[in-house]
């Protein structure tokens, strides 16, 4: 199975060579520390406070980080049998997709207070929004727009020079496009949400050192601006979060 991802990988940076995109490499403005037990799904800045979904089964949470430390100032688990996955806040509400329950939960953002549980036709992957709607990810080359009750009011297919672009996951809106992980590979790609074509891509490898990593080290997942505009990358376990600026290739 890790042969088959490579092999991915490799023909999704081979394409990307070929495809009219900018092409940017994240240059490191500033480190943070990030805690190791966050298998990162969903992470986002709302007014200054930062959010982070995680996921694992009995290990998933929501909480409220501080960026300073890396460590949560509140943190909400999940019932064991749910594996988070995305979130974002629209309209005051905090919603938190899980993988493959079919469901989504409504939390109150200031106190993480359970508000409801709602149907979700599909596998949750990333949630982002435009401030309007709701934006998510399946894992497959689909985005989805939806209304603040996950009714889907328009589907896109997102794609580079013409194919498809698969395992799209975590989800962020930055200045009008929509920056999405790349499940597996180092690779962010930039979507215009009018076209679903990639029009950039962040050539992540090398963001976490070698030194750094560990064992349960896992792969690039979590896009979040704040309201200054700064963006912050990180990873699933990872020790670090950075705060990035693009530089053109």
């Amino acid at each position: 199975m890790k042969t088959l991802w490579i092999i991915f990988a490799a023909f999704f940076l081979c394409a990307c060579s070929h495809a009219q995109v900018k092409e940017y490499r994240p240059k490191v403005v500033k480190e943070y520390p990030h805690a190791t037990d966050a298998y990162t799904q969903g992470l986002f800045f709302q007014g200054g406070t930062l959010y982070e979904t995680t996921g694992q089964y009995g290990e998933s949470t929501i909480r409220t980080v501080d960026l300073a430390t890396g460590k949560p100032t509140v943190v909400k688990k999940l019932n064991r049998k749910y594996f988070g996955e995305g979130s974002a806040v629209l309209d005051g509400v905090l919603y938190v997709l899980t993988w493959t329950n079919k469901v989504a939960f409504r939390y109150n953002p200031a106190t993480l207070e359970y508000l409801s549980t709602v149907s979700y036709p599909r596998e949750g992957w990333g949630l982002t929004t435009d401030g309007k709607q709701l934006i998510a990810s399946d894992g497959s080359s689909t985005l989805y727009f939806l209304d603040k009750d996950l009714r889907t009011s328009r589907k896109m297919q997102v794609s580079l020079n013409g194919r498809p672009v698969r395992y799209l996951n975590e989800l962020e809106y930055i200045k009008g496009k929509i920056w999405a992980n790349v499940y597996t590979t180092d690779s962010i790609v930039i979507i215009d949400p009018s076209t679903g074509k990639v029009e950039g891509l962040v050539d992540c490898a090398g963001l976490l050192p070698a030194s750094l990593r560990e064992r349960d080290t896992d792969v690039l997942n979590g896009i979040a601006v704040d309201r200054e505009g700064r963006v912050f990358l990180t990873g699933k376990n990872w020790p670090r979060l950075y705060q990035i600026e693009l530089i053109e290739k």
